[in-house]
């Protein structure tokens, strides 16, 4: 799975299970920071969500849950 996918993935799942506007949650949710595999080897990935208190819990524990099912990403397709 690539960083732009999970973004995808985060902002679909958000707008269900939260309600609201893709571009709103795509915004809070920001971009993925992707670090080398050799360093991090069991995650490779964060995000930094900003927003309402409320807004940053809903994509951190979503995040935290994703990363279980997708701990290494990759920063493009192929």
């Amino acid at each position: 799975m690539t960083a732009d996918q999970m973004i995808d993935l985060m902002v679909a799942r958000l707008v269900r299970d939260r309600g609201g506007a893709k571009h709103r949650w795509r915004q809070r949710i920001g971009a993925v920071k992707l670090y080398p595999r050799e360093t991090h080897a069991h995650c490779n990935w964060s995000v930094n969500p900003t927003g309402s208190f409320s807004e940053i819990e809903a994509v951190e524990s979503l995040a935290d849950e994703l990363r279980l099912r997708h701990p290494l990403l990759t920063s493009r397709a192929g």
